[in-house]
């Protein structure tokens, strides 16, 4: 059985050698959009099952592992910025207050389907327009759900986080390996 992890992000691929040492990456090209219903737990749930079942399509007799990140504030779903104006306004709404990052993950094997998320509450310091626009340009925020890295230059505006690091940055990584344990 091979390990694959169904994921494009470097920084999911980083997380994934905490738990295991030999795995594959394996992209999974899948639509991303989703039922405006679901609430955002549902969401990432749903993202990281599509992902995972794309690519167990592939390897049908190998563990699959699958991961989605979003950004939650005022009813609002944040992804990843597709202009520099988007990430300043995602910014913009996010500076001074407190908003969730919720992180799904799943897990196919043998025909079964795990799938779970973690959520983690994250709270800005304010931030002026300067500061915003000197955070655009180092481009970190432009793959980023909610426009920005809690593990990079981002950091320095994190006030304060409620819940698991790893969860924020794309992968609960003590969350996982629990879930992860019946199968190795």
């Amino acid at each position: 059985m091979k390990i694959i992890l169904a994921s494009n992000s470097p920084r999911r691929k980083e997380l994934f050698k905490y738990i295991i040492d030999e795995f594959e990456v394996h992209v999974s090209e899948v639509d991303e959009s989703y039922d405006p219903n679901l609430k955002p737990a549902e969401i990432v749930t749903y993202l990281s099952k599509q992902k995972a079942l794309a690519v167990s399509k592939r390897f049908p007799n190998d563990l699959i592992v699958g991961s989605d990140t979003i950004v939650y504030i005022d009813d609002e779903v944040l992804e990843k910025p597709r202009t520099k104006e988007e990430a300043y306004q995602m910014l913009k709404k996010l500076a001074g207050r407190t908003h969730k990052v919720y992180t799904g993950v799943t897990i196919i094997y043998n025909n079964q389907i795990d799938s779970f998320h973690s959520e983690t509450l994250v709270t800005f310091h304010d931030m002026s327009d300067e500061e915003i626009y000197d955070y655009i340009e180092t481009k970190e925020p432009m793959d980023k759900a909610g426009a920005y890295g809690i593990q990079g230059y981002g950091a320095k505006f994190i006030k304060s986080i409620t819940g698991d690091y790893f969860t924020v940055v794309g992968l609960p990584v003590s969350l996982l390996y629990q879930h992860l344990k019946k199968y190795l």
